[in-house]
């Protein structure tokens, strides 16, 4: 008996994005195409204007296009009611941002658990889910900190387990390192590593060179089209760490 073919996590088919109306329309995006398969690292590329962040709040589900199809985890996004995005948000997209987004009075472990909170998870398992996914980004030591008491690259470490703490078919990552320094960008560029290495689906989104570098593919975006799709090559080893990186 043929096993069920597996839907790829992301799928977007001629995603139109436009602003504005009449002589004043934007079109940021045009006709977008891509698949995303279960366990790829894909970084998007593109400077200012070119439509990244805007494919990022669809992908995200933070925003709907004006025409075209988007399905994550075979889900027809266009087909949900706010509330049914709001739910898949929480369950199968798991976001890191440039800027963090962490609750200022509140823990680490507390910032990690409040997606679970979200999803009506009870105390006990919202805990041993939390603290498994701080282990994860070697924060064991920094729980109970509040982020004021957490360098710039703890506090993204602390945002990664947040966002991987519901177990989401999709880690979305902004600009992930733009407020780092270069020793807290290879720290969390070697948590995304060996995310992906153990099978966790990332979509990256960077100006960076350096960063992409880290990915397995590499999408370029001119004026809301994809000029550039590629696979990179095999690396033996770990990607090489940046220079002035501590060890």
């Amino acid at each position: 008996m043929t096993a069920p073919e597996v839907p790829p996590v992301l799928r977007v088919q001629d995603l139109v994005k436009e602003y504005g109306e009449g002589d004043a329309k934007v079109r940021a995006l045009r006709g977008i195409s891509l698949d995303v398969e279960r366990g790829d690292y894909v970084a998007i590329m593109g400077a200012s204007g070119s439509g990244k962040s805007t494919l990022m709040n669809i992908l995200g589900c933070l925003d709907i296009p004006t025409s075209g199809t988007y399905l994550i985890d075979g889900a027809d996004v266009g087909q949900l009611d706010e509330r049914q995005l709001a739910i898949l948000r929480n369950r199968r997209v798991g976001f890191v941002f440039q800027s963090f987004n962490l609750i200022p009075r509140m823990s680490a472990l507390a910032n990690v658990e409040l997606p679970l909170v979200y999803g009506g998870i009870g105390q006990a398992e919202r805990r041993r889910r939390a603290l498994a996914a701080l282990e994860q980004v070697g924060l064991t030591d920094r729980v109970h900190h509040e982020p004021n008491q957490l360098s710039g690259g703890q506090q993204q470490r602390v945002a990664v387990a947040r966002a991987l703490v519901t177990a989401p078919a999709l880690l979305l990552a902004d600009e992930p390192t733009g407020n780092l320094d270069t020793a807290s960008t290879n720290d969390v560029l070697e948590i995304l590593d060996r995310l992906s290495e153990s099978g966790r689906t990332i979509v990256l989104i960077t100006h960076e060179n350096d960063v992409a570098a880290h990915a397995k593919r590499v999408i370029r975006l001119v004026d809301g089209e994809i000029v550039e799709d590629r696979r990179q090559g095999p690396v033996d080893g770990p990607p090489p760490r940046m220079a002035g990186a501590a060890r």
